[in-house]
C-alpha cells in the first residue's frame, strides 16, 4: 500500500510541478507582453512567441507522467516518487526561469532592439535541462 501511495504521489509530482512550471512561466513573459504591447503593438506576435515558449516544460512532465503510468506502481514505490519529485522540481524551475528571460525578451523587443533570435537562443539554455531531466526519466523507465 505504501508503494502505490508513492508511486501516485510521485506521479502527481511529475506532472503537477511541470504543469505549475508552466504556468507560472507562460503568465511571466504574458504579463511583459501585456506591458509591451502599450510600447509596441507592431511587434505581438514575437511576444507571443515568447510567452508560449515556457509551456513546453509542462508537456515534458506529461509525456513522462504518461511514460511511466503503464508500470508496476505497486513494487517500485519509492523509484516512481523519486524520479517524479526529479522531472518535476527540474520543469518547475526551468520553466520559471525560461519566463524570466522570455519576459526580458520582450521588454528588449518593445524598446525597439532586435534580440528575438539571441532570446530563443538564451531561451534554450534552461529548456536543455528540462529536456534532461525527461530523458533521464526514459532511461531510468
Amino acid at each position: 500500500m505504501l508503494n502505490a501511495i508513492l508511486a501516485y504521489l510521485g506521479l502527481g509530482l511529475m506532472f503537477a510541478l511541470a504543469g505549475i512550471g508552466s504556468a507560472f512561466g507562460t503568465t511571466i513573459a504574458g504579463n511583459a507582453a501585456e506591458g509591451a504591447l502599450k510600447k509596441n503593438p507592431e511587434q505581438s506576435s514575437q511576444y507571443m512567441i515568447l510567452s508560449a515558449i515556457p509551456a513546453t516544460q509542462g508537456l515534458y512532465g506529461f509525456l513522462a507522467f504518461v511514460l511511466w503510468l503503464g508500470g508496476d506502481i505497486t513494487a517500485n514505490g519509492p523509484l516512481y516518487f523519486c524520479v517524479g519529485l526529479g522531472v518535476g522540481i527540474v520543469c518547475l524551475f526551468s520553466a520559471i526561469r525560461q519566463g524570466q528571460v522570455c519576459a526580458n525578451g520582450i521588454v528588449n523587443i518593445s524598446q525597439g532592439h532586435n534580440v528575438m533570435v539571441n532570446t530563443i537562443i538564451y531561451c534554450a539554455l534552461p529548456e536543455f535541462y528540462a529536456i534532461l531531466s525527461l530523458i533521464a526519466a526514459i532511461m531510468i523507465n
